[in-house]
């Protein structure tokens, strides 16, 4: 769902023309911007994942969610129908009482990676403080410091934006998302390869973190986590529809969002595999949970510093991006419930100078500042990101990029009970099951391992790098 959406009040199935939505995308713009969207919060964490898996299953996953991410947006591409929203085509198809489970998991997303988005981008501030602050004292100081402040200066930051309207489709929005994304993979790349050929020789195992650095029953928990982090960065399905509806036709929607997908998932995959394999060769068991966070050390200092500040814009702007379809529900539902208070519906206009009139409401000045201040304090509590990113891959992964697109096909498609393309989807869709419940269930585990040192609400002094 787009934010016009709470403004103009349509039916969700309008016409081409009616000048509801721009449909003006073709396969390089499509392109752009499911690399946006596809390079999330959970990616720099990917890099501690394959660490803990090893050389053959890191890669090997990396490549097979992928596929099944592209597999699965095909099947959604081939079911479009004009305007619909994700949500919208689990109610047409499937009903209603499977469209409300649907909204659960699509409200659970996006409140998890503005969390992580939040913890990942505090961690990067920090990073850029702490190897100035290293490199002005001489390597004598070990300069820790709490995340707190940082977090709190994102959560001002992102009140300020989230009241910026039609802020995802702003045009340097689509793609400062990607250029920003492969600066920061690039730093991690270029960092990671330097240190190897400085060493020459590579680190790491065929089979993961090695039993002694942690116990074998913490080694088995952080694998299923791992697949947790994997599985995060590639829940985000339902905003691939919202994209299909601003590609123009002919060729046909789908045709181009086949192409765009594929195309996008090709250079994303390829290139971070590439990325986090070199990280994991540089550091090995030592893998930090954050990308750039374990080369604080290094020099040049500077390039680390501009790739922490890429993380953080592009996280900043990710933010955003993951929130604004869930702020624009919330927006419509309470226009819809009191149609006739001014709280919910006058738009104020207030003037400023050398732009527009802003149009503010109140509604949504208390709403979404309200979301962003829950997400900082939630963050604030329990700062273990990749922890984070685990869960929300366990619980998204499965029923919003396997289960409701198979069963949407399956439906649209009249595919035959018992059939061989029956068994093969629903042998599918139980696979992913399996892998995300592990997931969920090993990222409960380590966020219960590091909340033992950090209880809630004493977690103020809580350093990432200590």
């Amino acid at each position: 769902m787009d934010e016009d959406e709470v403004q103009i009040q349509r039916p969700s199935q309008c016409s081409k023309d009616n000048g509801h939505i721009e449909r003006t995308g073709d396969v390089w713009t499509t392109s752009a911007r499911v690399i946006g969207v596809s390079i999330g919060p959970a990616v720099p964490f990917l890099a501690w994942a394959i660490a803990q898996l090893g050389w053959i299953v890191g890669p090997a996953l990396m490549f097979l969610f992928s596929f099944v991410f592209c597999y699965t947006a095909t099947l959604l591409a081939d079911c479009y129908q004009l305007n619909q929203s994700y949500n919208n085509a689990v109610r047409a198809n499937l009903g209603e009482v499977k469209a409300k489970i649907c909204r659960v998991f699509e409200f659970l997303y996006p409140l998890g990676m503005a969390i992580v988005a939040m913890i990942t981008a505090s961690i990067s501030m920090m990073a850029i403080k702490r190897s100035d602050c290293f490199h002005e004292s001489g390597e004598k100081n070990p300069c820790h410091m709490s995340s707190n402040l940082y977090m709190i200066m994102l959560g001002v930051s992102e009140i300020i934006f989230s009241q910026i309207p039609n802020f995802e489709k702003n045009r340097w929005v689509r793609y400062i998302t990607p250029i920003m994304s492969f600066i920061y993979l690039s730093v991690g790349l270029c960092l990671g390869v330097a240190q190897v050929a400085a060493r020459r020789s590579f680190k790491g195992s065929l089979t993961g973190i090695s039993i002694g650095t942690v116990t074998q029953t913490r080694k088995i928990w952080r694998s299923f986590q791992a697949v947790g982090d994997i599985a995060a960065s590639y829940s985000h399905l339902p905003i691939l529809n919202t994209i299909q509806n601003t590609i123009k036709s002919p060729p046909s929607e789908a045709k181009t969002m086949k192409k765009a997908t594929l195309l996008s998932l090709t250079i994303t995959t390829a290139y971070k595999t590439l990325c986090f394999c070199i990280v994991y060769a540089t550091f090995g068991d030592c893998t930090p949970t954050t990308l750039l966070a374990g080369f604080g050390f290094y020099n040049p200092f500077w390039l680390l510093d501009f790739g922490n500040m890429a993380i953080i814009i592009h996280l900043a702007s990710v933010y955003q991006l993951c929130c604004r379809p869930l702020f624009a529900f919330v927006e419509k539902w309470a226009i819809q419930r009191w149609p006739n208070s001014e709280f919910t519906t006058r738009e104020i206009p207030v003037p400023i100078p050398g732009f527009c009139t802003y149009k503010l409401n109140l509604f949504r000045l208390v709403w979404r500042s309200i979301f962003v201040v829950a997400t900082t304090v939630i963050s604030m509590i329990f700062p273990f990101s990749n922890d984070v990113a685990g869960m929300v891959g366990g619980l998204g992964f499965w029923p919003l990029t396997v289960y409701f697109p198979v069963e949407i096909y399956i439906v649209q498609m009249k595919i035959p009970k018992w059939s061989v393309e029956w068994v093969c989807l629903q042998i599918l869709s139980l696979a992913c099951l399996i892998f995300s419940v592990a997931a969920l269930v090993g990222s409960i585990a380590g966020m219960v391992f590091d909340l033992k040192p950090y209880p809630p609400f004493k977690i103020i002094r809580y350093d990432p790098f200590a």
